[in-house]
């Protein structure tokens, strides 16, 4: 018999739901009487990202959300990244749909330990990817995007010494593009890594005119072998503005969805994971679901909490971040 993670991690939920009810319509009632707004990362399963009012990067939405007069913020995502909205919205409620949903990424720099290892290095600049938890931020100089990072380090001075953290092959990919020895700590994200060259290349043979769009989280053996790199975003933005009809997605399959609908006419395919793995779906992202969305603006709950010393610490890296991205015109 099925345990209760087991059944919950598949998506139903301990309380029970009327299975007459409309979610969709009761959630968009739900938003109006709450003055609640949605955000969905681009992980997400589709119905959430079609019933949510900001579908982008994790940064990107909560910078949406501080910009709204809204007294309440869902954050379909994963933990930290509703930890970056309550920092970037102190006042404003936050609530995440399924409280366990984590990163394998955040969850692989475990604050305590990052900070004796930035104490190795006392004359280096500290730049976190926005992909890890407050507490990270908050040991932080500057925190950069997968779409900034290259830019933020070039802006650096070039003798200036840098520990990058938290994803290994993100820091490697810059330390490549911008020629800096950066001090790497060793973490990553257990989607971006499942990837298999050989696979695809088996698939490139399939599909001979597919451009393969790869992530910078992304080992290195895939980005070799990519045409174009890039963030979420900055993905979903390649294969709009190009003429090609066929691409090959490494990066998390719920991109697939929002790709799909901006490009009807074109065909998308999901990179072959390695086989150890069935597919290239983040069980964490996955978590959340249409029913625990709507639980979770009905009874107001799960709660995202950031201690208001974390806040005040944490928000100065990401404020430099933007400041020099503001700068470079970014």
């Amino acid at each position: 018999m099925d345990t209760f993670e087991e059944i919950n991690i598949r998506g139903f939920v301990d309380e029970y739901i009327d299975p007459t009810l409309d979610l969709f319509d009761e959630i968009e009632k739900l938003k109006k009487q709450k003055n609640a707004v949605i955000l969905a990362h681009y992980y997400q399963d589709g119905d959430i990202q079609d019933i949510a009012d900001y579908i982008g990067d994790s940064l990107g939405l909560s910078q949406e959300a501080a910009k709204t007069d809204a007294d309440i913020i869902v954050f379909a995502g994963v933990h930290f990244m509703a930890e970056t909205a309550k920092i970037l919205s102190p006042s404003k409620k936050v609530l995440l749909p399924d409280i366990k949903a984590g990163c394998s990424l955040a969850d692989s720099c475990p604050p305590h330990l990052f900070k004796k290892f930035k104490e190795n290095y006392p004359d280096h600049l500290v730049i976190t990817y926005v992909n890890c938890t407050a507490e990270l931020k908050a040991l932080s100089d500057i925190v950069c995007t997968s779409s900034n990072a290259v830019q933020i380090v070039e802006s650096l001075p070039k003798d200036q010494k840098i520990i990058f953290g938290p994803d290994r092959n993100l820091g490697r990919y810059v330390a490549e593009k911008t020629g800096r020895d950066l001090v790497l700590w060793n973490g990553a994200c257990m989607v971006h890594e499942i990837f298999s060259r050989e696979k695809i290349t088996k698939l490139k043979e399939r599909y001979p005119n597919a451009k393969l769009l790869a992530h910078p989280e992304c080992e290195e053996p895939i980005l070799e072998i990519a045409d174009y790199i890039g963030s979420t975003t900055g993905i979903l933005k390649y294969a709009t503005n190009h003429d090609d009809k066929e691409f090959i997605v490494a990066t998390e399959a719920g991109i697939l969805h929002q790709m799909q609908k901006d490009n009807p006419d074109k065909v998308f395919i999901p990179a072959p994971p390695n086989n150890t793995c069935a597919c290239n779906d983040c069980p964490h992202m996955k978590r959340n679901t249409l029913e625990k969305l709507y639980l979770c603006l009905k009874n107001e709950s799960p709660e995202i909490t950031v201690p208001a010393d974390i806040i005040a610490r944490a928000v100065k890296p990401i404020e430099r971040m933007l400041e020099i991205s503001a700068q470079l015109g970014l």
